[in-house]
């Protein structure tokens, strides 16, 4: 009897292996990116670094925020020069990866980064949500009333057929990374090779929500 096997006919084991490697690797970019970000600037070096790095790490190369990070770095070193507006805008990236929220509890603040751009319209009925992080909106069972009462669905995970991924504005301790977890990771892997998924923040949702309810009154 052989090996255990998973969908794709792979030892279970090598992919555990890959898996925990790719874990290993996007925390050190998280770590890194916080490193760059520290001194509030980023220089032609550290870009250069950072781009070395990424090139260096393919076994990461499209999972977020590495997929993101590769091509822009890249785009802004194109013509061998950083100039001050593009250094401006990978900090704010930078930033971003691994911005925290300070509370009287240490809790990670979702990032920005894989948002829609632009945030696109949302509407309830017959749609399907899926739902990760902690919300200010209140607890993730209020959320969900929220939803299935305007008539959308809840999924437990996103999937390729479409849904809506919400993040919380408050990150969840239950993410693998310090910024983000797997409910993300598979969003924006669906999203970019062109399922209907989108994803976006909180205040985005909650401010659908209130126009929908509004109208529902």
């Amino acid at each position: 009897m052989g090996s255990p096997k998973d969908e794709h006919g792979q030892p279970l084991n090598s992919c555990l292996r890959a898996r925990q490697n790719a874990d290993r690797s996007i925390d050190e970019l998280i770590g890194i990116c916080k490193g760059v970000a520290a001194d509030g600037r980023v220089n032609q070096e550290e870009a250069e670094y950072l781009c070395g790095w990424l090139h260096a790490n393919e076994h990461v190369r499209d999972i977020w925020p590495a997929n993101v990070l590769r091509a822009r770095i890249a785009e802004c070193l194109e013509d061998g020069y950083l100039d001050e507006d593009e250094k401006a805008e990978l900090f704010d990236m930078l930033r971003r990866v691994g911005a925290k929220r300070e509370s009287t509890e240490v809790v990670n603040h979702s990032t920005a980064l894989p948002y829609n751009t632009p945030l696109p319209d949302l509407i309830f009925r017959g749609w399907s949500y899926c739902l990760t992080g902690r919300f200010n909106t209140g607890k993730r069972s209020v959320c969900i009333q929220f939803i299935e009462s305007l008539g959308g669905d809840i999924v437990d995970y996103p999937r390729k057929g479409g849904c809506v991924l919400v993040i919380g504005d408050i990150g969840s301790r239950d993410w693998i990374h310090s910024t983000h977890g797997r409910k993300i990771e598979a969003a924006v892997d669906y999203r970019d090779n062109g399922c209907p998924v989108l994803i976006v923040p909180e205040y985005h949702w909650y401010e659908s929500l209130c126009r929908e309810l509004k109208f529902a009154s």
